[in-house]
């Protein structure tokens, strides 16, 4: 799998812009905002977008969502249901982070643990991560040994638990049992910041290391 991020909005969200180099179909993964931008790297890569896929329900990880959906006319796949409150509420998060009125909208598919996603002959694994929202996934592709993980891990941190639905404990459960559980070597893509392997934060993170759970 080959992918590119291309940070948008102005919380510098990291949409990922992901094909595969056999048949050039793509996806971009939460879309935020900044549609040209993200319309100018698909060009630029050569790549025919198949699907839009969500890992989870915020503003700056879906505000672009409809746009580019309707732009390339393809399905919208994901988040898991549990994050349906926070589609619905599209036009309360846009007042609440300042962005640009948005549209609520339901994907054409939810996800739930253990579904796969095709991408060009490319398979995605979906995680069910609860903890950052409920209904949060992330995207796990075996052969180049990639996860996106949106907002649940992030290089030397994890995600906020403070909006409505988070779970702290959930969250440590979801990265303990669920991305913990990939090989060391995995490199992971969070929704911002640097990319990370899954063996340097299970190392190093100071809120998910092994040397915390003994």
């Amino acid at each position: 799998m080959n992918i590119r991020v291309i940070p948008v909005t102005p919380f510098a969200q990291n949409c990922s812009l992901i094909w595969d180099p056999d048949t050039m179909k793509g996806a971009l993964v939460d879309p935020g905002g900044d549609s040209s931008k993200l319309y100018d790297a698909v060009t630029q890569n050569g790549v025919t977008i198949e699907k839009v896929i969500l890992t989870h329900g915020h503003l700056d990880h879906v505000g672009a969502t409809t746009e580019v959906a309707s732009h390339y006319n393809v399905p919208v796949i994901g988040p898991h249901t549990g994050d349906k409150f926070w589609l619905d509420g599209l036009p309360i998060q846009s007042q609440m982070f300042g962005f640009p009125p948005a549209t609520p909208f339901a994907p054409d598919q939810w996800l739930n643990d253990n579904d796969t996603i095709t991408v060009g002959n490319l398979t995605l694994e979906v995680l069910h991560c609860p903890g950052h929202t409920p209904g949060h996934v992330a995207l796990v592709e075996r052969t180049t040994n990639t996860v996106i993980v949106g907002d649940i891990l992030f290089a030397g941190s994890i995600g906020r638990t403070d909006f409505p639905q988070g779970n702290h404990q959930q969250l440590i459960d979801s990265i303990r049992s669920k991305l913990f559980t990939l090989p060391d070597e995995m490199k992971v893509y969070p929704g911002h910041g640097p990319t990370s392997t899954i063996g340097h934060e299970r190392k190093t993170n100071p809120f998910v290391a092994d040397s915390k759970f003994g």
